[in-house]
């Protein structure tokens, strides 16, 4: 089964919010106010791949594991 890699840029992260809005299970925003990703090896895309869609700023990013 192909899993993959969830990488979240902290330099680029603005803490919206959005991630964590639209995927709640594997995104939160830390008291840093930037979010974090809380698994960073995953299964499936699933709203992952939703999450790095939807940020504003790209700072999300889902590769296939090597």
């Amino acid at each position: 089964m192909p899993s993959f890699i969830v990488k979240l840029d902290q330099n680029k992260c603005i803490g919206c919010g959005s991630c964590a809005a639209v995927c709640p299970e594997n995104f939160e925003l830390q008291d840093s106010g930037k979010a974090h990703p809380l698994h960073e090896k995953i299964e499936e895309l699933g709203c992952s791949q939703v999450a790095a869609e939807s940020c504003p700023v790209q700072a999300i990013n889902v590769e296939p594991a090597e």
